[in-house]
C-alpha cells in the first residue's frame, strides 16, 4: 500500500482541461456536496474501513520466522526478564533459538559415577550430598528462620553438583529433541567434576585424573554431529571451577581435560570460568533454596524484602592459616573490632561447606555481606548471601563481575559494593565505607539483589517453574542464543 502524502499542493499539478475530467469532477462534487445522496454513505463507509485496515496493519509487527514443527511433548518453558518473573512467550516462540539433543553417553560417564558415590571422596561417603537428584539432604534447623511453608524448598546442597542438576533438567527441557538431525545444539552429560574429584586429594597419577575425560572425548569425537561442527554446537556442564581442569604439567593440580584437543570448541558451564576463554561460561553455584513454584519465589522475595536487618555487615568464613598475610584474617579482625555493627560466622574446618542455619540467619539479618575470594577467585557464599537479600561487598572484580554476566545486573554498583583489597590492607575501615550509604541507597541495592534472586537459584521441579526463569533456564537460553548467533554471524575460527 502506497504512503499517503499530506504535503501535496494543488499548484504542484497542472490542471487538466479535458471535458472528460471535468465531467468526472462535477460528478464527484455532486456526491460530496449533497450529503443526502446515498452514494456518499457508501464511499465514506469504504474509505473508513480502508483507513482502519491501514492503521491496524501498521501496528502489527511483521515476522519472517515460522514456528518449528514439534515432534514431542515437553513441559512449558520458564521465563523471567532481567530482573523478575514475567509471562512466558507464546508457544511458537519457545524454541526460536534452537533445539537440544542430549547424548546417551555410556553409563561409565555419569550414572556409574553416581552409583559409586561412597568412593568419590577419600574421607567420607558423598552419597547423602548427591541424593535427591543432586539437591542433597533436606535442610534442618530452619524452623523459625524462614517461613514454615517454604522450609520444604530448602536443602543442604553441595556446591559441586551442577552436573547432576543440569543433566536431570536437560532431560525434561522444553526444547529437547529425540532426533539429532532436528537439533541445533548437543548436550554432553559427562560428570567431569565428580569423575576427577576422587583423584584430587589422593596420591593419583596424571593418567588417573585424565582417564574419564579422555575416554569421553574419544566417544564424542566419533559421533557424526560432532564431526560435522568440530564441536562448535556442543556443550557440557563441568561442576567444579575451571582451574580444576587446566593442569599444564603432570605434577600439577587437577586434570588437563580443558586443554585436550577435542575440548577446544565445546562450550563449558562452570561455577568459575576463565574470563579470557570464550568457551567458559560462569554459572551460579548451587545454593540451598530450590523453589517448587512461582509462588515460592515471590513469597521468598517478599520475606527477604521485609526482613528486619539488625547488623550493618557480616562475614561468614575462616582464615587460611597456610597463606601469608591472609586477607580473610584482616576481614575477621575488622568485623571483631566492630561488634556493634558486624556479625561473624566461624566457618573453620568444614562447618559451612554446604550451608548452615547460622549462615542463613546471619545473611538474613545483615545489610551487607563481605565476599573476599575463596580458595579461588569465586565462592559459593556470594549466592548464599544474595539469596538472603544481603548486599555483597567484593574486593576482587573477578569474584563476580567478570564471572556471571548472564545472571547478575550489568551495573555492579546497582547491587554491590566494591572496596579494593589494597585499600583495606592499607587501613581503610570497611565499617566507615558502608556507613556512608544512605538508607535509600541501601534499599535500592537490596531491591536489585532481590529482583535477581530467580536467576541465581535452581528450581526443584525437573520441568522448571511455571513463569519464572531460574539459573538453569538462563544458562540454556544463553547457550542456544550463542550457538544461533555463531551460525548467523559465521563467528567461528
Amino acid at each position: 500500500m502506497l504512503p499517503i502524502s499530506n504535503n501535496a499542493s494543488p499548484e504542484a499539478h497542472k490542471k487538466p482541461k479535458t471535458p472528460e475530467f471535468l465531467d468526472r469532477k462535477n460528478s464527484f462534487n455532486s456526491v460530496v456536496f449533497h450529503h443526502h445522496h446515498p452514494r456518499i454513505w457508501l464511499l465514506l463507509s469504504i474509505l473508513s474501513i480502508q483507513i482502519l485496515l491501514l492503521l491496524t496493519l501498521r501496528s502489527v509487527p511483521l515476522s519472517l520466522s515460522l514456528p518449528h514443527p514439534t515432534h514431542h511433548s515437553f513441559p512449558a518453558p520458564k521465563t523471567a526478564n532481567s530482573t523478575s518473573a514475567v509471562p512466558k512467550p507464546e508457544p511458537e516462540d519457545q524454541c526460536s533459538s534452537g533445539r537440544v539433543f542430549v547424548y546417551d553417553l555410556p553409563e561409565t560417564f555419569n550414572s556409574e559415577i553416581l552409583a559409586k558415590c561412597d568412593r568419590l571422596n577419600p574421607w567420607s561417603s558423598r552419597c547423602d550430598a548427591l541424593a535427591n537428584g543432586g539437591l542433597g539432604p533436606i535442610a534442618t534447623g530452619l524452623s523459625g528462620i524462614v517461613p514454615e511453608n517454604l522450609v520444604p524448598a530448602w536443602y543442604w546442597t553441595d556446591q559441586f553438583v551442577s552436573e547432576i542438576v543440569f543433566h536431570n533438567r536437560m532431560l525434561k527441557h522444553k526444547c529437547r529433541v529425540l532426533e539429532p538431525e532436528s537439533a541445533t545444539a548437543f548436550y554432553i552429560p559427562f560428570y567431569a567434576g565428580l569423575a576427577v574429584g576422587k583423584y584430587l586429594w589422593s596420591n593419583s597419577t596424571a593418567e588417573d585424573r585424565d582417564l574419564h575425560c579422555g575416554m569421553m572425548l574419544k566417544w564424542v569425537q566419533d559421533q557424526p554431529y560432532f564431526k560435522r561442527s568440530n564441536g562448535w554446537d556442543h556443550f557440557m556442564t563441568m561442576g567444579r571451577i575451571t582451574w580444576d581442569f587446566r593442569r599444564s604439567k603432570s605434577q600439577d593440580w587437577g586434570s588437563s581435560c580443558i586443554y585436550k584437543p577435542g575440548m577446544r570448541n565445546i562450550t563449558r558451564l562452570l561455577i568459575e570460568r576463565n574470563p579470557w576463554d570464550y568457551f567458559d561460561i560462569g554459572v551460579p553455584y548451587p545454593t540451598g533454596f530450590h523453589p517448587r513454584s512461582d509462588s515460592d519465589v515471590t513469597e521468598w522475595q517478599r520475606f527477604v524484602r521485609n526482613r528486619n536487618r539488625t547488623s550493618l555487615f557480616c562475614f561468614a568464613g575462616a582464615t587460611r592459616g597456610t597463606i601469608k598475610n591472609d586477607f580473610r584474617g584482616l576481614l575477621l579482625n575488622q568485623c571483631k573490632n566492630a561488634t556493634d555493627t558486624c556479625t561473624v560466622v566461624n566457618c573453620a574446618g568444614s562447618r559451612c561447606s554446604n550451608g548452615t542455619s547460622a549462615i542463613l540467619q546471619t545473611f538474613l539479618s545483615s545489610d551487607f555481606c563481605l565476599q573476599p575470594r575463596g580458595d579461588s577467585f569465586t565462592r559459593r557464599s556470594i549466592f548464599d548471601c544474595m539469596v538472603a537479600g544481603s548486599i555483597p561487598v567484593f574486593f576482587w572484580r573477578r569474584t563476580a563481575y567478570y564471572q556471571y554476566e548472564w545472571f547478575l545486573p550489568g551495573e555492579p554498583e546497582s547491587y554491590s559494593v566494591f572496596i579494593d583489597r589494597n585499600a583495606v590492607k592499607n587501613g581503610t575501615l570497611i565499617k566507615e565505607v558502608l556507613q556512608r550509604y544512605s538508607k535509600e541507597e541501601v534499599r535500592k541495592m537490596r531491591e536489585k539483589v532481590i529482583d535477581y534472586i530467580p536467576k541465581i537459584v535452581y528450581a526443584k521441579p525437573l520441568e522448571g517453574l511455571e513463569t519464572v526463569k531460574d539459573a538453569f533456564d538462563v544458562a540454556i537460553d544463553g547457550v542456544l542464543r550463542r550457538f544461533k548467533e555463531q551460525e548467523e554471524w559465521g563467528f567461528k575460527w
